[in-house]
């Protein structure tokens, strides 16, 4: 595959994909998602692989979906047909969570929307003292995606999850770090310094030992993860995505106004 949304290296032991679409913060659009579920299945097949890390840009880890794009299609009189796109997303969630080696997200600044559950998916989160996970999708009319209603339900709690998916309100990073979301926080300055002490570490601990306790862990906690994905998440994001009201998001998110959803 042509590689032209991330940078991926492998270098001791550590796979670094570094989400390099700066013209959209990184939105997790169609081809994002294709090369996504394409190096982590290199780096899951790669003997030399021992851990991974899944970086976003300077300015922001990742912003989500690409409403620009949305916005266009709606413009132009067309409904968002956005089947491919969650199915795809659906995948690369999965891939993380099943994947046989240990997983680092490394955030800095915004993780909005899809940014959001693919910074959660990780199975280790290292944050900036600036980053901001935030449930944007509601204010679309959307629910969130990348399963992650599950993986909040599973951690911190239905009421915590419903909050939060609801509200869309930022969970700034020492809130993350309270809620167990985050392993660390550290300052922005440090934030490379700190991922890459942990992913050093990790990849020199028995990895064997690390990948039958992540199995373990995903077999005692998520074992119908994927079926809840194609058959709640899939469903419910695709009635979301034709109705009115994310046509009506998508153009108040844009045009910088609060959205009038009338329920349809």
């Amino acid at each position: 595959m042509d590689i032209q949304k991330l940078i991926y290296n492998v270098t001791d032991g550590v796979a670094v994909i570094r989400m390099n679409s700066p013209e959209n913060l990184n939105a997790i659009d169609q081809q994002m998602v294709d090369e996504l579920f394409y190096v982590l299945d290199q780096a899951d097949k790669d003997p030399e692989v021992r851990v991974v890390v899944l970086k976003g840009g300077k300015k922001a880890f990742s912003a989500g979906g690409d409403v620009g794009f949305f916005y266009k299609l709606v413009q132009d009189g067309g409904k968002v047909n956005m089947d491919d796109l969650i199915t795809g997303a659906e995948t690369v969630a999965n891939k993380i969570k099943t994947l046989s080696k240990l997983v680092i997200t490394s955030v800095n600044g915004a993780a909005a929307g899809a940014g959001a559950s693919l910074a959660l998916a990780g199975d280790f989160m290292v944050c900036a003292g600036n980053a901001k996970l935030i449930l944007a999708f509601v204010n679309l009319g959307l629910v969130p995606d990348m399963g992650a209603v599950y993986l909040l339900s599973k951690s911190i709690g239905v009421h915590r999850t419903l909050e939060l998916a609801v509200t869309g309100r930022p969970v700034n990073a020492r809130e993350a770090k309270e809620l167990g979301l985050a392993y660390k926080v550290v300052p922005p300055e440090d934030l490379e310094r700190a991922t890459m002490e942990l992913a050093q570490k990790l990849a020199a601990g028995p990895l064997i030992a690390y990948k039958n306790i992540k199995k373990q862990i995903y077999d005692a906690n998520f074992s119908d993860y994927r079926k809840w994905l194609a058959e709640t998440e899939f469903p419910a994001q695709a009635e979301c995505s034709a109705a009115d009201d994310f046509q009506e998001g998508v153009r108040a998110f844009v045009e910088k106004r609060t959205a009038i959803f009338e329920g349809k």
